[in-house]
């Protein structure tokens, strides 16, 4: 009875059900992933530490090779890149998508936690009570690196102000390498998201006492929230205060400038006016052409061209003279949208054969055309807040429009009126007029913003969609109108 028994141990089918029961066993990378993870979550709805998970974080953390440092949630990320500034290339594109690869690398995955949980936490986790112009310094240059992290510049997502001179984005994001990537699959709306979190800490930070000292003044970077505090509370300072209010929305102008100054030069100026001669210099010498025409008078004895005619390109362009007319919204809800659009306004301004003319309103209308050179100065103009009447622009507007097919009139506003039907009527015939009218609801560089419905659908059965969104639309537009 026992010899079948050696004769059957070679036989593999008993021993198969083993090779599951292996695999089953979980890869202890995925535990230390899942512990920082858990981590994470339980800082972010909880200040209070666990301790379980602090110490299993910790011990992960130095096992793998990197500083406990990550895990102290005073700890900015620049100070941490400054004591190991070999974690600066790792925090680049850390939360880009990679290449779809089958095989995992789960040691890369756990170190790719730790980074990025310190980065979120920094970011997301702002706690409560004051803070100071440190404590928003030292977001600000947290928020900087999620923005590296998710592929672009630093003030990208929040501001639109590359933060080296270059382009500003929308909320999918434009990133500040060579490729794209695309936010929106990734992280939706977060532009608005850190926006938002500035926008509070600004408002629990006590401005004017910090804006009375130069040396905690000197530490605040400006921002969008940071501008839009500035300017609702411009009228209670005084003095240093005042004096440093106003070099913060100089530098914030300065930025956005350079960045909405460079889209606009990337306009064509216009067709080639043929009608004009051309001026008779080398630089306009069109050798093709003049070897052309004179191929009639090649010796072939000689082998030589004799030219008796030179030709030279067009280079005069057609410009119609043009008329802006910019008329801003600025109750507090459109701040955003008032500096983009002013900004904007003085960069044609600039341009030859740009008339600009600029209009803000409340219930209230102030011409502000001869500070329209100035985003500067026309923002101190400026006062935030209030009930919007857009009747009391449009009587301003219309008078300006002295030639129709060469004027277009951007309208910036929510459109939460409350004359809606007579103010409607008006664009309407602004638009039937021949006149370029362009309705804008938000033009910021997070892409956050609401438009009255009533205006949006009559807007669009009139043929002129709200543009809201990025500022890209617009300059668009005026672009192609203006040149």
């Amino acid at each position: 009875m026992t010899d079948p028994t050696p004769a059957q141990a070679p036989v593999s089918g008993p021993a198969q059900p083993s090779a599951p029961a292996e695999s089953a066993v979980p890869d202890p990378d995925d535990n230390r992933r899942q512990v920082l993870y858990w981590r994470l979550l339980a800082r972010l709805f909880d200040p209070e530490e666990q301790a379980s998970l602090e110490s299993a974080s910790l011990a992960v953390v130095e096992d793998i090779g990197l500083p406990s440092a990550l895990l102290d949630p005073g700890a900015s990320v620049d100070s941490v890149v400054q004591r190991h500034p070999e974690l600066a290339t790792e925090f680049d594109g850390l939360m880009t998508p990679g290449p779809e690869d089958d095989a995992r690398d789960r040691a890369a995955e756990v170190r790719r936690a730790a980074l990025v949980s310190k980065v979120l936490l920094n970011v997301f986790s702002t706690g409560s009570g004051a803070v100071t112009a440190e404590q928003l310094a030292r977001w600000q240059s947290d928020a900087g690196w999620l923005e590296r992290a998710l592929g672009c510049r630093p003030g990208d997502l929040r501001g639109g102000r590359a933060g080296a001179g270059g382009q500003g984005v929308s909320p999918t994001g434009t990133g500040g390498g060579e490729r794209t990537p695309d936010l929106s699959r990734l992280i939706p709306a977060i532009g608005p998201e850190l926006g938002s979190l500035e926008a509070g800490l600004v408002k629990r930070m006590r401005l004017r006492e910090v804006l009375a000292d130069p040396r905690l003044a000197a530490r605040l970077t400006p921002s969008m929230s940071l501008i839009e505090q500035l300017l609702r509370d411009k009228d209670n300072l005084s003095g240093v205060a005042l004096a440093n209010a106003k070099s913060l929305i100089r530098r914030y102008v300065d930025e956005v400038s350079a960045v909405l100054r460079t889209q606009v030069e990337k306009a064509t100026v216009g067709d080639i006016d043929r009608s004009v001669p051309p001026k008779r210099v080398f630089r306009n010498l069109d050798i093709d052409r003049t070897i052309w025409k004179n191929l009639t008078n090649w010796s072939p004895e000689e082998e030589r061209l004799y030219v008796d005619r030179l030709y030279y390109r067009h280079t005069s362009r057609r410009t119609t003279p043009q008329r802006l007319i910019v008329v801003v919204d600025q109750s507090g809800s459109m701040v955003d949208s008032m500096v983009n659009c002013t900004i904007l306004a003085s960069i044609f301004a600039g341009l030859p054969k740009v008339d600009v003319h600029l209009i803000a309103y409340d219930t209230q209308a102030l011409d502000l055309t001869p500070w329209a050179h100035d985003p500067f100065e026309t923002l101190l103009r400026t006062k935030l807040g209030g009930g919007t009447d857009g009747t009391v622009a449009m009587a301003l507007a219309q008078p300006k429009i002295a030639e129709p097919r060469n004027t277009v009139v951007v309208w910036i506003s929510d459109f939460y009126e409350w004359r809606t039907d007579e103010l409607f009527e008006s664009m309407s015939a602004i638009h039937r007029s021949g006149a370029k009218f362009i309705p804008v609801g938000s033009v910021t560089s997070a892409g956050r913003g609401s438009v009255n419905p009533w205006f949006r659908e009559r807007f669009k059965d009139l043929g002129t969609p709200v543009i809201s969104g990025h500022i890209k639309k617009l300059v668009h537009e005026l672009k192609t109108f203006l040149t």
